[in-house]
């Protein structure tokens, strides 16, 4: 009985001392009304040790307060997944691997600026029988460049030993028959890694929305197949076809700023530089006489 007492008599304090002389507001405590709380001294808490306490829940509570500091803050378990389970292959400007990072890391604008944060991608640009390009919106749940329209498929190899090998370019084809999969539910057997044939590099750097960005250097990857695509809709807002006649037309309404429409800046690049000199190629049939891999263009 007597503990009872002592426990109830320092609740008592805890809430006295709560509502005077500390500016943070405490949780309020109850008593069940079949305890009297006694006069005398307590004997098995003092007042310092009461006032830590306090101080205690009131820095943690301020801790709850700003949870929306931590890096992961807003961001759902597909989001943390993807940028921090799986780290990125840094580079220096001649595609030579200097290390790891997390994708988290990679693309934070404030790194991009003042760290090595450059890192490999790709862009995947399938076309299918006709000749027609297959588009990409990306989803509105996506950390950089949300609602975007872009080109098929666009990611990272990652560090990991499949898709570090570097003999004819065999990692980056690797990561993007997988991306391919995660992203429109294309299935490996229809996209072979023999038949993706990497065009070129390109190495380039751009902002997203003040705290996010890029700064890749990019294998462009050309792939002509007919297949069955069934987005991912954490990746993926909407997918097309389209002919150049109606590529250009997006690139109007873009450029117009109408209907909303933005393309990822990657793809603006690809498009002015490389493109639709590619894309006689593909309907020539002549994909692998356009490779020059030995040069990686620098479009800062």
């Amino acid at each position: 009985m007597s503990s009872l007492i002592n426990t109830a008599s320092a609740l008592w304090l805890s809430r006295s001392l709560a509502s005077s002389s500390f500016s943070s507001p405490q949780p309020r405590l109850f008593l069940s009304s079949s305890f009297a709380l006694p006069p005398r001294p307590i004997p098995h808490f003092s007042l310092t040790s009461l006032r830590a306490s306090l101080f205690s829940r009131t820095e943690a509570a301020s801790a709850t307060a700003t949870m929306g500091d931590a890096p992961d803050a807003g961001m759902d378990a597909v989001q943390r997944r993807l940028m921090f389970e799986d780290e990125c292959i840094l580079v220096d400007e001649n595609d030579n691997v200097v290390g790891h990072e997390s994708k988290y890391n990679c693309h934070l604008w404030e790194k991009i600026l003042t760290g090595n944060m450059l890192h490999r991608a790709f862009s995947v640009f399938l076309f299918n029988s006709k000749y027609e390009l297959l588009l990409q919106q990306r989803s509105a749940t996506k950390v950089t460049f949300p609602l975007v329209w872009t080109n098929t498929c666009c990611s990272h190899p990652l560090y990991r030993e499949s898709e570090l090998i570097g003999e004819n370019f065999l990692g980056v084809r690797n990561a993007a028959q997988r991306k391919l999969l995660d992203e429109l539910g294309i299935p490996a057997e229809d996209v072979p890694v023999d038949q993706f044939i990497p065009l070129s590099r390109m190495l380039y750097k751009a902002p997203s929305d003040g705290k996010w960005g890029e700064h890749e250097l990019d294998y462009l990857l050309f792939i002509v197949q007919d297949v069955n695509v069934h987005p991912n809709p954490d990746e993926v807002a909407d997918v097309k076809y389209v002919n150049r006649d109606q590529l250009k037309e997006l690139l109007r309404k873009a450029d117009a700023g109408e209907e909303g429409l933005k393309l990822s800046p990657w793809f603006r690049l690809v498009v002015d530089n490389f493109l639709f000199k590619c894309w006689d190629h593909v309907e020539k049939g002549t994909l692998k006489e356009a490779t020059e891999m030995e040069t990686i263009h620098k479009l800062t």
